[in-house]
């Protein structure tokens, strides 16, 4: 895999939840609270349609797919929400052709509630439903160590139970299932945020698979990605290299202008990059090169106001070098706003579900964690108390949904305690009942909590102020260019499919891995 791809997985939720875990911490804290009413309510209707949510975690582990390649994947959530009784009214949304919209309606005046499923794969984490390291459905190059398949049969199925909640007690309201195509990448969220899909939201609902049973007040960074592109001119290298403009020297210099940056800049700020394309030989003085760069604060403000300061290193180190520099910011996202009283509601949910762990089960986390040389801890067997406002240097194209509509993250064990994600345990576990327990928990709490939004106008009340309070005089601004179309490094032929006029030159069906 090409490090640029390398860098733009690095985007993935892997930061959001620590991969430790307090256990005493946990066990001194209070009770989640009562049970809300609609608890048992949800946890009937997602047993109703466990087989179907198992089914969609299942076949999309089976069949893992890359960012933007998810052809099978996606089709998988369509197929069961159009059985539920779903209508899809986008496919290829917001030009990217894995993403979708699904809705199901009834009644006048209701609210609008959103599920964020995902369904991508990583790269080089293939692995079978075994405590050690074995090839996978397909090998070990592509596999699920984020737990995205569990993670969209959460969403998708608690979409499909909120549905038959409300069509028991007749309550009107519209559920909308946003395919999030590419979340490992360059986020489906944030090309659906610009178009304004999210705009109508009474609120959102996401989750992700972690080590912890835990929701919380976390924030996540605001991100810029910057392609900086060096031309020159070429020479022989040891004859006459006073002809050549090196735009490996104007990259280098960049860099070093990046270094000296670090010492100025805000504690949380952070900068990390790598070289794309350095030349191919030392005997030639290389006239392409570029570089890689994330900008990461708390705030789009800084970001961006880091984000210029970077170009000025890129214009200098060109002025330098008497090289070209070409700047072009490809992607960027908003940091994640907390909602308290969303997430005290999913905290009661989550503290209506039992954690209940075989011994089997145990025993299968303890021999990754060994296999990881970790402590055999095993999984996490009770609830984290609920989090107080954290912020965290991971990022998330949850945040661009965060600054439209009130909007929940939480996290359910699907790997051991200690394990972190984009590792194989997590596919491993996502593959068997440790994975299937996490799709079914995740659907019900979800479920749950749609069900109060939906029944509970006090409750949208408290999230919409507290979403107004927090987002202050910020309104939603996307960070991507406005003449991006789409995400970089979709396939051709589903470009193709699609009726685009963006196909490579020289593109070649024959040779294309589908």
């Amino acid at each position: 895999m090409s490090r640029r791809a390398l860098m733009l997985s690095s985007l993935a939720t892997a930061a959001l939840w620590p991969v430790g875990a307090d256990l005493a911490l946990a066990q001194d804290a209070p009770p989640a609270g009562p049970a809300p009413e609609s608890a048992a309510a949800a946890r009937d209707a997602v047993e109703a349609i466990r087989d179907q949510i198992l089914r969609i975690s299942r076949e999309v582990w089976e069949t893992p797919e890359l960012s933007l390649h998810e052809e099978i994947s996606h089709q998988i959530h369509i197929r069961e929400l159009e059985a539920a009784g779903f209508t899809i009214t986008s496919r290829g949304t917001s030009n990217i052709p894995t993403a979708f919209v699904a809705e199901w309606s009834q009644g006048e005046g209701g609210a609008k509630v959103g599920f964020l499923p995902e369904y991508d794969a990583l790269p080089g984490l293939g692995n079978a439903a075994e405590p050690r390291q074995a090839p996978g459905p397909k090998g070990t190059e592509v596999g699920h160590g984020c737990g995205h398949n569990q993670l969209g049969a959460g969403c998708t199925g608690a979409a499909i139970a909120l549905k038959a909640m409300m069509t028991a007690d007749g309550t009107p309201g519209l559920i909308r299932v946003y395919g999030c195509a590419a979340e490992e990448t360059q986020g489906a969220k944030v090309y659906m945020a610009r178009d304004g899909l999210f705009d109508d939201l009474d609120a959102a609902l996401a989750w992700h698979p972690g080590p912890m049973n835990a929701t919380g007040m976390l924030r996540t960074a605001a991100v810029n990605m910057l392609r900086i592109t060096f031309t020159g001119r070429t020479a022989h290298a040891g004859v006459d290299p006073w002809e050549g403009r090196s735009a490996l020297k104007g990259a280098e210099l960049f860099g070093t202008g990046i270094q000296f940056m670090r010492e100025h800049l805000q504690p949380t700020t952070r900068l990390h990059y790598v070289y794309e394309a350095a030349g191919e030989t030392p005997n030639v003085v290389p006239d392409h090169a570029a570089v890689l760069i994330m900008i990461r604060d708390e705030s789009r403000a800084s970001v961006e106001a880091v984000t210029e300061w970077v170009r000025d290193v890129a214009r200098g180190a060109a002025l330098t070098t008497r090289t070209e520099a070409e700047v072009d910011l490809f992607f960027g996202m908003h940091d994640l706003l907390p909602n308290e009283p969303l997430l005290q509601r999913v905290h009661q949910h989550m503290g209506a579900v039992p954690i209940e762990w075989s011994a089997e089960e145990q025993d299968f986390a303890k021999t990754c964690q060994r296999e990881m040389g970790l402590p055999e801890q095993g999984l996490m067997p009770i609830l984290m108390p609920l989090l107080p406002e954290i912020t965290n240097g991971g990022g998330t194209d949850v945040g661009d949904v965060s600054y439209i509509t009130p909007t929940a993250l939480f996290a359910w064990v699907s790997m051991p305690i200690g394990v972190g994600l984009h590792t194989w345990p997590v596919t491993a576990c996502g593959g068997m009942s440790i994975g299937d327990k996490s799709a079914i928990a995740s659907a019900t709490i979800m479920a749950g909590v749609g069900h109060d939004l939906m029944t509970d106008p006090e409750l949208r009340a408290a999230a919409r102020a507290d979403f107004d309070r927090r987002r202050g005089d910020r309104p939603f601004v996307s960070a991507l260019p406005k003449d991006k179309v789409r995400p970089e490094g979709i396939p051709p032929h589903l470009l193709i499919r699609d009726g685009s006029d963006e196909i490579p030159a020289g593109y070649d069906p024959a040779h294309e891995v589908h």
